[in-house]
C-alpha cells in the first residue's frame, strides 16, 4: 500500500486528513511537527507528502523547500487557509505538485490525490446496456487521437471513463495529465497548462514546465473545461489548432503532441449560446462527444458498484464484507442524485459503522428516509435562505468571491455556479452600486 506523509501542526486537521488519506485507500504517516518528520523518516520511502502552510515550527513553503533541496521530487500538496494566490503561486515555483485552500471538502482532496496517484488497475464497472455501449464505444475510438469530450452530471465518473481511454490508447505507455480547471485561478491556470521561463514574472527564478509539455506523447484531461476563463479559451484554442504552446516569457512556441480529452458537467452548446464558451473551441473539443448518464440511467450498475467498493474495502481492512439483501433493495430505490460518487461514500461509511462483515442498512438511512417528504417541503424556503445569505456575504465583500467562498465554508467554483444559477454577473451589481454610491 502506497504512504503518504502528513505534516500539520493542528490536532484537528491532522485526523482529518489521516481519515481522508485512508479513505482513499493509501496508509497515512501523520506529524505535528515539520522538523520532527525530516529527522525521523526516509522521505524516499512515501509515495505522496501533504503539508499545511502555516505551522510554528517550519511553514510549509520551508518544508517544501528543503524537501526539493534534498533531491526528492515526489509530489507535494500544500494546504492552506491563509494564503492568496500569491501564495499558491510560490508554492508551485518551489516545486508544489498541487495545493488546496481551506475550507475544502473530502470529494475535493480525494480529486486531487487521485489525479496525483490513480489507482493502479482501473476497472470499468458496466453491467448496464447503455454503459457497456459506452465502453464498447470507447474500444473503438482509443486508438485514434480524436479529441474526446465527456459530458454528464457531477460523480458520473467522467475522470475514470478518461482514465480508461488512455489506457486503451496507443498513449498507454505515455504520460496521463489531469488538471481541473475549475479550482485553480485564471492567472494560475494559465502558468500551469503551458508554464513559464525563468524572469518571465517577479519570482520566476527558473523555467517551469506545464501540463501541456508534461503529458507531451501523452494525453491530457482538462476537467470541467466549461469553467476556464472566456480570454484563455482563445489560447487553448491555438494549442489545438497548431499543436503548440507558448510559455510564458518564452520567444520562441514548444510543439507538442498530446491527446486531449475534457469532461463538462454543463451544456457547453448552451453556454455558447449565452455567450460562456467560445464556440470555435466547443467544436474543436466536441469531435467525438460521449455523454456520461446518471446512475438514476444505469440500475443495473448499482448493486456491481457498490460490491466493487466493497471489494477494494475489503482488501484495504482485511475483512470479506457483503451487502445484505435488505440493503440491497435499499441501493436500488434510492435515488442516487449525487450518482456514483454519493454510491461510494455510502458504502464507506456503511462499511466504518458495521459491527460485521454482513452489511445492512444503517439507522441514520431509515431516518434520512423518514425525513424526506418533510424535507421536500423546506427545500424552497431554504433555497432562498441560501441565496439570500450568498449575495450578502458577496455585497459585505465587494463581491470578492474567494473570500466570501471561505467566509461561508464553499469552494470558489460553489461560488461561481450559484451565480450563473441566479443569472446574476459580478461586474453588473458592482457596476449598479458604483451608480447607488
Amino acid at each position: 500500500m502506497k504512504r503518504v506523509l502528513l505534516v500539520d501542526d493542528e490536532e484537528d486537521m491532522l485526523v482529518a486528513l489521516k481519515e481522508s488519506v485512508k479513505r482513499c485507500g493509501f496508509a497515512p504517516i501523520t506529524y505535528k511537527n515539520p522538523l520532527e518528520a525530516l529527522e525521523k523518516t526516509n522521505l524516499s520511502d512515501f509515495s505522496l507528502i501533504i503539508t499545511d502552510m502555516k505551522m510554528s515550527q517550519m511553514n510549509g513553503l520551508e518544508l517544501l523547500s528543503t524537501i526539493r533541496k534534498r533531491g526528492i521530487f515526489i509530489p507535494v500538496i500544500v494546504i492552506t487557509g491563509y494564503g492568496t494566490v500569491e501564495n499558491a503561486v510560490e508554492a508551485m515555483k518551489l516545486g508544489a505538485t498541487d495545493y488546496i485552500m481551506k475550507p475544502f471538502s473530502f470529494d475535493s482532496l480525494k480529486e486531487t490525490i487521485t489525479r496525483i496517484m490513480p489507482d493502479d488497475e482501473l476497472e470499468m464497472v458496466a453491467e448496464s446496456s447503455v454503459m457497456s455501449k459506452i465502453i464498447a464505444t470507447v474500444r473503438d475510438i482509443a486508438s485514434s487521437d480524436i479529441s474526446i469530450l465527456l459530458s454528464g452530471q457531477s460523480g458520473t465518473g467522467k475522470e475514470v471513463v478518461a482514465r480508461y481511454i488512455h489506457k486503451m490508447s496507443s498513449r498507454a505507455d505515455k504520460p496521463f495529465v489531469a488538471i481541473n480547471c475549475a479550482a485553480i485561478s485564471e492567472t494560475l491556470l494559465e502558468s500551469e497548462l503551458f508554464g513559464f521561463e525563468k524572469g518571465a514574472f517577479t519570482g520566476a527564478t527558473e523555467r517551469r514546465t506545464g501540463k501541456f509539455e508534461l503529458a507531451n506523447k501523452g494525453t491530457i484531461l482538462l476537467d470541467e473545461i466549461s469553467e476556464m476563463a472566456f480570454p484563455l479559451q482563445a489560447k487553448l484554442l491555438r494549442v489545438i489548432q497548431e499543436k503548440e504552446i507558448d510559455r510564458i516569457g518564452g520567444r520562441l512556441p514548444v510543439p507538442v503532441d498530446v491527446r486531449i480529452i475534457a469532461t463538462t458537467n454543463r451544456d457547453l452548446l448552451t453556454e455558447v449560446r449565452q455567450g460562456r464558451f467560445r464556440e470555435d473551441l466547443y467544436y474543436r473539443l466536441n469531435v467525438f462527444p460521449i455523454k456520461i448518464p446518471p446512475l438514476a440511467e444505469r440500475h443495473e450498475d448499482i448493486i456491481p458498484l457498490a460490491e466493487f467498493f466493497l471489494k477494494k474495502l475489503s482488501i484495504k481492512m482485511g475483512k470479506t464484507f457483503y451487502l445484505s439483501d435488505e440493503l440491497k433493495e435499499h441501493l436500488l430505490r434510492r435515488k442516487w442524485e449525487g450518482n456514483v460518487r454519493e454510491l461510494e461514500n455510502l458504502i464507506y461509511r456503511i462499511v466504518v459503522i458495521s459491527k460485521s462483515e454482513k452489511l445492512f442498512l444503517p439507522e441514520f438511512e431509515n431516518i434520512s428516509n423518514r425525513a424526506n417528504k418533510d424535507h421536500f417541503e423546506i427545500i424552497g424556503s431554504v433555497k432562498d435562505m441560501e441565496k439570500e445569505l450568498i449575495l450578502k456575504t458577496l455585497k459585505e465583500n465587494n463581491w470578492n468571491q474567494r473570500k466570501s467562498a471561505m467566509i461561508l465554508g464553499l469552494n470558489p467554483r460553489t461560488i461561481r455556479n450559484k451565480l450563473k444559477d441566479y443569472g446574476i454577473k459580478v461586474w453588473e451589481m458592482k457596476e449598479l452600486e458604483k451608480k447607488h454610491n
